[in-house]
């Protein structure tokens, strides 16, 4: 239990810890000189040149939101209710893929500052912890993420949700945005991406032992793995088998018939993640999901996408009424986290910025940013004259490069589904 001292002890920590690292931008540029490069790397790059990740930045920055006074007088409240359950503020942790590479033991740092916080933390399907660890560690915001595990008639993916369904796990995120694997250039140019197996070279052994703080990780908390497959691959199997493994059984285009039959087989709530045209919401939905996660990966995946933020009113025009709609990529600041507010979002979700977090400070980075986003959030929620979260998706937003109706020249013929 938490007590007064506790909580003002916390508190002075991170106002002090503040004052060094006052935005995520700061925890990032301090993160790039305290991670060994292959850590910095993997975790901050994207497809190609980068230009998603660029992408997303722009267009948030292009979201301006014009505020009215005279109606507020005190703080604005940040609490927010999505899928039954309540949370602090409307801002979430994204499933990220081995987040562990960046600091060994990250998925239950990330999943103990969401529960003190209380927000919704992601576990990512090829995260370092189990789904009952993280139960154990953060039973009131623990959401799951699956990709498509189609072997054997999908065998380990209704597995996974049945072990996600007696971990009690707040909502599924069936992840469609990953058919194919890619290569990040950044990735590879530090040793990751092209081998399916994985080979320290000598540079990496050079980096962990010029960078205490992570070799000390590694040895509180062991090689990152992919432990939710270790029941279907054997204890004791190696990293390389647990990759190889991976790559068989994840990947591969849904379709929607599978889709339909991830939804009967999970009977809590569901959310879409990677959706970008109002079409594949309309068909999510259909099928019974409860939420629509508008996002391109980060820019991890392709640059060749739109930015999340500027589809965003198209998917809540078209679903918004009846599902709950969430956004991720990009979002380093609370005043991004109202962008997506003011656009009809229910919640902002984050991946990069936690990662800094984590590089920059150990484990203690994740709580640091959780209380910048919620700082920040409150603050622009009274800046603007919000009295709520509901409240800001009445403000009147400018925003350029809004996709307001994705038109057929937008959508070719063969991509028409």
């Amino acid at each position: 239990m938490t007590t007064a001292s506790d909580q003002h002890s916390h508190r002075k920590t991170y106002e002090a810890t503040r004052d060094r690292f006052p935005t995520v931008a700061s925890l990032r540029a301090y993160a790039s000189r305290k991670s060994p490069l292959f850590a910095f790397e993997y975790g901050d790059g994207g497809a190609g040149t980068d230009a998603g990740i660029a992408r997303n930045r722009i267009a948030l920055d292009s979201v301006c939101i014009v505020p009215r006074y005279g109606g507020q007088t005190t703080l604005p409240s940040t609490d927010v209710k999505l899928f039954g359950r309540s949370y602090r503020a409307p801002i979430g942790i994204a499933p990220m893929g081995t987040p562990s590479i960046v600091l060994p033991g990250a998925d239950i740092a990330l999943a103990k500052a969401a529960q003190r916080q209380r927000v919704p933390y992601t576990l990512g399907l090829v995260g370092g912890a189990t789904i009952e660890s993280i139960a154990d560690v953060a039973p009131d915001v623990f959401w799951f993420q699956l990709y498509r595990c189609g072997l054997n008639d999908h065998r380990i993916a209704f597995d996974l949700m049945d072990r996600a369904h007696a971990a009690d796990v707040g909502a599924l995120v069936i992840t469609l945005d990953v058919p194919v694997r890619t290569v990040r250039p950044r990735e590879v140019a530090v040793g990751f991406g092209r081998s399916i197996r994985f080979r320290p070279t000598p540079r990496m052994l050079w980096d962990i032992s010029t960078h205490p703080h992570w070799a000390r990780a590694l040895l509180s908390h062991g090689q990152p793995r992919f432990e939710n497959f270790r029941r279907y691959i054997g204890e004791n199997a190696n990293l390389n088998e647990m990759i190889e493994f991976a790559r068989r059984e994840i990947g591969g285009n849904f379709s929607w018939e599978e889709i339909a039959r991830y939804r009967d087989h999970w009977k809590g709530p569901m959310i879409a993640k990677g959706i970008l045209h109002p079409a594949d919401a309309e068909k999510a939905v259909a099928i019974g999901f409860d939420g629509i996660l508008v996002s391109n990966h980060g820019g991890r995946q392709i640059d060749a996408l739109p930015a999340s933020i500027d589809c965003l009113p198209a998917v809540v025009d078209a679903v918004g009424k009846r599902a709950t709609v969430l956004i991720d990529s990009g979002i380093q600041s609370g005043t991004d986290v109202v962008r997506g507010l003011a656009l009809g979002a229910r919640a902002a979700f984050a991946g990069k910025a936690f990662l800094w977090g984590l590089g920059a400070l150990g484990s203690s980075g994740a709580e640091h940013v959780l209380s910048l986003l919620q700082e920040e959030t409150q603050a622009a929620l009274g800046q603007i004259g919000a009295r709520d979260v509901s409240d800001v998706q009445t403000a009147t937003v400018m925003h350029s490069h809004a996709i307001d109706a994705l038109e057929p020249k937008l959508a070719r013929k063969p991509f028409d589904r």
